[in-house]
């Protein structure tokens, strides 16, 4: 799904010593202990997955992966495969299918230019016109119980909002609205419910900021927050204040680094974000799982890469 959340714009750990059992003699033993279990976001390779998603489920976990996130749900099926299917192939491989992503809105509601654009946000447009095209996806203001009941089907723990408008203050209280809804929804199916940010939820609407109007507005135990730290940092936000103010809310990390200077996603390990301080409080932020996701990775040596240096945060 193309830069999912920054799309809206268009439209109008404490310590990890606690973690870790005190008598693992070696600190990167114990690191790797507490952090188990390295994941990815399938949005990472939509090309490579649209053309044959059971052998690169396989290189995934042949590369080392264990955790998979998917966004791709269409048709009552994920790649292709109803949820019982595509879990058992998951079993098979090894992995666990931790949750999927689904769009908060119809992508026709994300796709308008406001006055006057920036090149960011041309950029973006063009982005969500082709992401139109090639997929049209249930989305959880039209179809919630039908992802609900899908996502409980292969056994998902969490059904995470990829993106929904929040351009104007309405749309923001629509869409904490609709979160609480999902959350009920989630809870009752025995799933999690949790919502991805990009940076735009942290520009000014009025008096607030969509990501603060959420947050204040939710239910803590109802809807969670998948983290994007590599949009936090586009946002020139601080991770850690967030875990401070919100502790426990963050159980999914989305690790994506960009060069900050040209606002472009790369390889992790290839670009500006620092993700040490995230994962040194991941206690606090009651991360239990994190995701390596790519917008969208060229290839399948970029996605090794990005594995490669992932463990330097572990």
């Amino acid at each position: 799904m193309t830069n999912r959340r920054n799309f809206l714009k268009l439209s109008g750990t404490a310590a990890l010593g606690c973690l870790i059992a005190p008598d693992l003699p070696d600190n990167t033993m114990m690191k790797k202990k507490a952090f188990a279990g390295a994941g990815i976001q399938t949005f990472s390779l939509n090309a490579i997955m649209e053309k044959d998603p059971k052998v690169t489920f396989k290189k995934l976990a042949e590369i080392g992966f264990k955790n998979i996130e998917t966004a791709d749900y269409r048709d009552d099926k994920y790649y292709g495969m109803r949820p019982k299917d595509l879990k058992a192939l998951m079993n098979d491989l090894g992995l666990n299918w931790i949750g999927n992503h689904a769009m908060g809105v119809p992508l026709s509601a994300l796709s308008i230019l406001p006055e006057n654009p920036t090149e960011e946000q041309k950029k973006q447009w063009e982005l969500i016109q082709q992401f139109s095209k090639m997929m049209k996806a249930p989305n959880l203001t039209d179809n919630l119980q039908k992802i609900v009941d899908d996502a409980a089907e292969g056994g998902l723990k969490y059904l995470i909002c990829a993106s929904t408008a929040i351009n104007t203050l309405d749309n923001i209280k629509i869409a904490a609205d609709m979160f609480s809804k999902a959350g009920e929804a989630c809870k009752k199916a025995g799933l999690q419910f949790a919502y991805h940010n990009h940076a735009t939820e942290w520009d000014q609407t009025g008096d607030t900021t969509p990501y603060d109007y959420i947050l204040s507005h939710t239910d803590k135990d109802l809807v969670k927050m998948e983290l994007d730290l590599g949009w936090v940092a586009t946002a020139k936000k601080d991770p850690v204040e967030l875990f401070k103010g919100h502790p426990g809310r963050f159980p999914l990390f989305h690790v994506k680094d960009f060069v900050l200077a040209r606002n472009t996603i790369v390889p992790i390990g290839m670009g500006d974000v620092d993700f040490s301080t995230s994962f040194a409080n991941a206690k606090l932020a009651g991360m239990k799982y994190y995701f390596y996701e790519q917008d969208t990775a060229k290839s399948m040596d970029e996605v090794e890469l990005s594995y490669k240096n992932l463990q330097k945060y572990l």
